[in-house]
């Protein structure tokens, strides 16, 4: 059985996906994939080079992640453009990897972990959605703390996503990650007894 996995930024997906994956799920984490894409050498962080500048490059050969973010998430054009570039080759990687952990483990829940799922209309994909919930403000809130940012800056990163109500409204499964860790745990266990994973 496959799933994909998303939420709005900071809203507990990557606690989520690990308990999942703590539960017996094989997980396909397209942010993984798009760092290796640009690993040192590869044509990716080439054309990234190409298009947003070399300064982007570090002198170790890596990407400057922190510098790209602040440029693209001031400038919608130019993270469009970033889209473009990386989408494609996240996208192939991912299906191929689904297709092969679908294939050697039939049994086991695959879930595919994507943050826009939905912004690049990929629910297609998916006989279903879980989408990981907290409201907007509380969003805002854990946002600001855990990359000590400002309320203009974290803000400019939540509005560059589909707002998280309308994820939820979209969503086949629905898990609320604004309480505490065992209340997500319960909901996560009781969709996997629901789905005789458990």
């Amino acid at each position: 059985m496959i799933i994909g996995l998303t939420g709005g930024i900071a809203s507990g997906k990557s606690t989520v996906s690990r308990m999942l994956e703590e539960r017996g799920a094989i997980i396909v984490d397209a942010d993984r994939i798009s760092r290796e894409i640009v690993m040192p050498g590869s044509p990716v962080l080439q054309t990234i080079a190409e298009e947003f500048g070399a300064d982007l490059i570090r002198e170790d050969g890596t990407l400057d992640r922190k510098l790209l973010g602040a440029m693209i998430f001031a400038d919608e054009h130019k993270r469009l453009r970033l889209n473009k570039i990386m989408h494609p080759p996240i996208r192939a990687e991912m299906q191929r990897r689904i297709s092969e952990f679908e294939s050697r483990h039939p049994e086991r829940l695959i879930v595919a972990d994507i943050p826009l799922l939905y912004e690049s209309n990929l629910q297609h994909m998916f006989p279903e959605v879980m989408v990981v919930y907290v409201p907007m403000s509380l969003q805002l809130e854990r946002l600001m703390k855990r990359d000590g940012l400002t309320e203009k800056e974290a803000m400019a990163r939540i509005r560059a996503q589909m707002p998280i109500e309308d994820k939820r409204r979209l969503a086949d499964i629905v898990i609320d990650n604004s309480q505490d860790l065992e209340a997500t745990a319960e909901q996560l266990d009781q969709f996997m007894k629901r789905k005789g994973l458990r």
